[in-house]
């Protein structure tokens, strides 16, 4: 994947200081565009079958379901 010491890439854990700063500190298209590397990367596919757009759909489905 993408060496840590150089780009920060979202996680399950949760993140240090350190890392939540660094993160906090980047655009959010650029938080989105790591949030996508790590998503569409061949291990992920390992995990789940789900497409990018599948994740979306089921995301906006669930956002609707908050607001009623």
């Amino acid at each position: 994947m993408v060496n840590k010491q150089t780009k920060l890439l979202p996680s399950a854990l949760p993140p240090s200081e350190t890392e939540l700063a660094e993160w906090q500190s980047l655009s959010r298209e650029e938080q989105i565009a790591r949030y996508r590397e790590v998503l569409e990367h061949p291990d992920s596919l390992r995990i789940s079958d789900a497409t990018m757009s599948d994740i979306l759909a089921k995301a906006r489905q669930r956002a609707a379901g908050r607001r009623e």
